[in-house]
């Protein structure tokens, strides 16, 4: 397979799309767009905050939408009610165009109550399994600690981690559904077979760059450093 095959690309919100909301500006979520170059296939990662907007990318890059990826229920990433505000997200991209959405088999409950999406609109995934976008392989890898059901995805050297892991720091453990221990062992076990050379894409725009090696990350990310479960409680309190 060519290597330039796999297309990916990032959506800043309130820069990239939802140029005129200021909320979306200020929680600063990434969008992202994964696809096959040659089959013109692609999938959104985590859309909220600015469908149309989402949706006018995908037909300027000339690609096909052919489904929706959740890292996680939360609705500054899928639409829904957060802090006085409401989100659009995968209700709004159901009626404009629908297509799967694949949540983890945990999260799938959440999702649905936060956004109205029905039952068979949910593909349930479970760690490790895999989806084909054209040709581009994409593993789905069970994170729970930010939510029950919090996954990443795994697309040749890249890893798109929502909030599970960011470039500095990591998901909050003190909202509905997380879990400090389990985010703990998220972080020290789940994630710690990922190559150094791995690029992680965050959810959010925390570090003030788009990507970075998880090499990268693992020397800077204090998060990472932690390196006692009594330790990490002591931290993010349990």
């Amino acid at each position: 397979m060519e290597e330039n095959r796999f297309f990916i690309k990032q959506l800043l919100c309130g820069i990239d799309v939802g140029r005129s909301d200021s909320s979306a500006r200020q929680m600063a979520n990434f969008i992202y767009l994964l696809g096959d170059r040659k089959t013109r296939e692609c999938m959104v990662v985590d859309p909220a905050w600015d469908i149309d907007g989402i949706l006018s990318v995908v037909r300027r890059e000339d690609m096909k939408l052919t489904g929706a990826l959740v890292t996680h229920y939360h609705p500054d990433h899928v639409g829904g009610e957060i802090f006085g505000l409401s989100i659009t997200g995968l209700a709004e991209l159901m009626e404009k165009q629908a297509v799967p959405i694949y949540v983890n088999k945990h999260e799938a409950d959440g999702l649905r109550k936060i956004t109205g999406v029905s039952k068979s609109d949910l593909k349930e995934m479970d760690s490790e399994e895999t989806i084909r976008i054209g040709e581009i392989e994409v593993k789905f890898l069970h994170t729970p600690g930010h939510t029950p059901g919090s996954q990443c995805f795994r697309v040749k050297d890249c890893l798109i981690a929502g909030d599970t892991l960011f470039l500095q720091g990591c998901g909050r453990v003190d909202l509905p559904g997380g879990d400090s221990e389990e985010m703990y062992r998220t972080l020290t076990r789940r994630l710690s077979t990922i190559q150094g050379n791995v690029m992680l894409y965050p959810g959010h725009n925390y570090g003030g760059k788009g990507a970075a090696s998880m090499d990268e990350v693992r020397g800077t990310n204090a998060y990472l450093q932690i390196h006692s479960l009594d330790d990490w409680l002591a931290i993010m309190g349990g």
